[in-house]
């Protein structure tokens, strides 16, 4: 089992859209509700993914998922 950061997606969202957040070999990519892919540092990722964690923004919904190796 494969356990670093390149193994999940982040998927943070609401009831009418969804982001997702990965790791490729280059860095760490958004891929917003469009679409549309940005990249991003682990700060930025974390300045993302905190309010939700804290519960600070109430109808955010956060979701990991894992990728199984091939």
């Amino acid at each position: 089992m494969k356990l670093t950061n390149d193994s999940y997606t982040i998927l943070l969202g609401t009831k009418n859209f969804t982001e997702h957040y990965y790791r490729d070999e280059k860095g760490w990519l958004k891929m917003s509700a469009r679409g549309r892919k940005f990249r991003m540092t682990a700060e930025q990722v974390l300045n993302h993914l905190l309010p939700a964690l804290s519960g600070i923004k109430q109808n955010l919904v956060l979701k990991v998922e894992y990728k199984k190796e091939n």
